[in-house]
């Protein structure tokens, strides 16, 4: 007696269907027409949102050209960088398989390393409002984001530096782990300053002014970004230790596509849609930014 006459109609169809979704799951990933889609796709996304900062940039420098280069316009600016650069990384991505691994990497994870200091201005911004707030000292609040950003850096150099010295599988999986630490150190930073400011804006009057509204973005923001950090940590993981979940190949571009639209792309846009308020006009309101 065969197999599928012990089975039941509906085992047989489950069967059935789940064996032709895994046939379609390789037939994409080993399709170099689908990866090529899969990669501009992922290219043409972050193009957009790079523009969306840029023109957001321009429109606030626009608004209050007087006050120099402040952490909004250092934040719009940075996700218009790592973006952009993001973008041209997927146009060219299959000619990247004929760099160097040590190359490959560097333009794999230097994005990533920025997007990381892009996100960390905002913990910066939000630690200097809640300290100003209860009146304390905010003067090592900088020399510590430029201390923590110039040891990340320093240490992933040298990583790399270890991998074009000896190539080989251990240092790779270390070099994941790092970015996994990194990125767990982000998701943390967001919920210890992220959570702190909004419990003390709930405490302020219901009749205070935008009140309600800070208190939905700060909300949202912490929320999106704690959870893409999250996600980036757990995922680097699977990465290091699974050669199914490998993000460094061609042949995973629908995981590529999956990643990087959850962890970057996704948490970009809304936070840029969510922080879209210029600055009020001159002579209106008197504007003091964080510098």
């Amino acid at each position: 007696m065969s197999t599928s006459s012990l089975m039941g109609p509906a085992a047989v169809v489950a069967s059935e269907a789940l064996r032709t979704a895994f046939n379609w799951w390789d037939d994409v990933n080993h399709s170099s027409l689908w990866q090529d889609r899969i990669f501009h796709a992922l290219a043409a996304l972050y193009g957009l949102v790079s523009i969306v900062a840029l023109i957001q940039l321009v429109r606030i420098e626009c608004r209050v050209p007087e006050y120099g280069w402040t952490t909004q316009k250092v934040f719009h600016f940075l996700n218009f960088l790592v973006n952009g650069v993001r973008s041209v990384v997927f146009v060219f991505r299959r000619n990247m398989q004929h760099f160097e691994l040590i190359f490959q990497h560097v333009l794999l994870d230097l994005p990533g390393l920025a997007f990381f200091t892009t996100y960390a201005l905002l913990v910066l911004f939000w630690a200097e409002i809640y300290y100003q707030a209860r009146a304390v000292s905010t003067d090592r609040l900088r020399p510590s984001f430029y201390t923590i950003n110039a040891v990340v850096y320093a240490i992933q150099v040298a990583l790399w530096l270890l991998l074009w010295w000896k190539p080989v599988p251990p240092v790779i999986i270390l070099s994941k782990i790092f970015v996994a630490g990194v990125s767990l150190f982000a998701a943390l930073g967001f919920l210890l300053y992220g959570g702190r400011l909004f419990l003390m804006l709930q405490r302020f009057p219901v009749e205070s002014k935008g009140r309600r509204k800070k208190l939905q973005e700060v909300g949202y923001v912490t929320t999106i970004c704690f959870s893409c950090f999250l996600v980036r940590c757990v995922m680097m993981c699977f990465n290091a230790f699974d050669k199914a979940a490998d993000l460094d190949v061609l042949d995973h571009p629908i995981l590529n596509f999956f990643y990087y639209l959850l962890v970057e792309i996704l948490p970009s846009s809304l936070v840029l849609f969510i922080l879209r308020k210029l600055p009020p006009k001159r002579g209106i309101t008197q504007y003091h930014p964080i510098h």
